[in-house]
């Protein structure tokens, strides 16, 4: 599970909501890769039922489709070579020849994935510019009145895994835009693509494996295995391993069916998956803070704990100017450096972020499951002024920043914790407020 490398079909009605305006589609970052934008689509305004549960697969008995077959309908020679080894793996994995044999019918190589996948680094957007999309006022109200529509299903689920409705809801909303966008491409044959050609081949192979085991298994068949260009499946997104380890059967049919009109299955199995990894009940994800004058950017770091006690006898209070109530220790997270918004976050954060590791997505959907429950937006302004830096700009950062004596270990262009440590250590020899942000400003001022 893991901003926009979700493969956008056409409009899908979400069942008896009228969309309040116009449907946004998913912003997840996928993979825990970089984000990108997407342009609202036009208003839809449906009124459809919701469909009974799905029964159990049928699998109609068919003609054997051979290897030879399954190759000959395949055009890319070196995919035909990966292709054949690995029917041989997926067999010592435990795939039965007639599984394989019938999932594979009719994959293809897809360029446009490997596309997708190699310009994954050049997506950049400002923790703001994703805020705004994820916590948009369409989002917002098509969030309410998904959760009004779905509520004693949600009800039901908070009740069971202790996760509440609006958090589900929110990972909803980024993941699939409730529904709406759950992806049109063939799993099987994204996966096989990306196990061949793909950067990471040897983790999207264990994917395959697991997306043969879903199917063995009969919870749906390789015609309704869609989803994203990366392999992330049903309304909230679950990758073929999380759905084996995680997902649930909640409707009780036999079957853990992510991908039904239905998302009850759906929102349960991301529920179970928070409640596996240590969801605390009433529990915020994170506050908005207000920092003291002075205020030591050294301790605005995740490795720091403290409770809102003793961040108060800091100086750093909830930005009503009062102590934070206590809801276990909490660090300092400052996403935009020190000219944005502050959070004190706690450990709900850390459990959003086994979703998906990025920050801008755990806030993304932090602050969406608040403004669903009815807060109000951040008090205060993000540094607007200022822009994401490209991937090569990144690079070009760390490399500057190491020929200065700030070494950042490495020029990947990721934005990890020894470039921030590099940058800290420039800031601070330079008079600058040491906030480890790596803002365009910083990089002319290296130049």
């Amino acid at each position: 599970m893991r901003v926009l490398s979700f493969v956008v079909c056409c409009a899908l009605p979400l069942p008896e909501i009228v969309l309040a305006q116009a449907v946004e589609r998913s912003i997840r970052p996928e993979l825990r890769l970089n984000s990108e934008a997407v342009a609202p689509v036009k208003t839809v305004a449906v009124t459809s039922k919701i469909r009974p549960n799905a029964r159990p697969v049928i699998i109609k008995k068919e003609r054997a489709v051979t290897p030879a077959a399954i190759l000959a309908a395949t055009s890319d020679a070196g995919f035909k070579r990966w292709l054949s080894g690995f029917r041989s793996r997926a067999m010592s994995a435990g795939i039965s020849p007639a599984v394989f044999e019938r999932s594979f019918r009719g994959v293809q190589y897809l360029p446009k994935v490997i596309e997708r996948d190699r310009n994954q680094s050049e997506f950049t957007k400002t923790i703001w510019e994703y805020l705004d999309s994820a916590a948009s006022d369409t989002r917002i109200a098509n969030g309410k009145a998904a959760m009004a529509e779905q509520m004693s299903k949600l009800e039901a689920i908070e009740a069971k895994y202790g996760v509440e409705k609006e958090v589900v809801t929110a990972v909803w909303g980024l993941e699939s835009a409730y529904g709406e966008f759950r992806g049109e491409t063939p799993i099987v044959s994204a996966l096989a693509t990306l196990s061949y050609d793909g950067r990471r081949g040897r983790f999207f192979e264990s994917q395959l494996i697991a997306a043969l085991k879903i199917l063995q298994a009969g919870d749906t068949t390789p015609e309704n295995m869609t989803g994203s260009w990366a392999g992330a499946m049903g309304h909230t997104q679950f990758i073929p391993t999380s759905y084996l380890d995680y997902a649930v059967d909640f409707t009780g049919d036999g079957r853990r069916d992510i991908w039904s009109d239905d998302p009850a299955d759906a929102l349960a199995s991301t529920a179970a998956y928070l409640s596996r990894f240590g969801w605390v009940t009433g529990q915020p994800w994170g506050v908005e803070v207000k920092l003291p004058e002075g205020f030591d950017y050294g301790l605005a770091s995740r490795k720091i704990k403290k409770a809102p006690s003793a961040w108060a006898a800091l100086g750093v209070l909830g930005i009503d100017g009062t102590v934070v109530p206590n809801h276990g220790s909490g660090s300092i997270l400052l996403p935009a450096g020190a000219k944005g918004v502050a959070f004190m976050v706690f450990k709900n954060f850390s459990v959003i972020e086994r979703y998906n590791a990025a920050d801008a997505y755990v806030i993304g959907v932090g602050h969406l499951s608040d403004r669903i429950r009815g807060s109000g937006p951040f008090k205060t302004e993000w540094p607007r002024e200022d822009r994401a830096l490209t991937f090569k700009e990144r690079q070009q950062m760390q490399r500057l920043l190491s020929a200065a004596g700030f070494n950042t270990r490495g020029v990947d262009g990721k934005i990890g914790p020894n470039t921030v440590a590099a940058i800290r250590g420039f800031q601070k020899a330079n008079g600058l407020i040491p906030d480890g942000y790596a803002s365009l400003n910083l990089l002319n001022r290296l130049r």
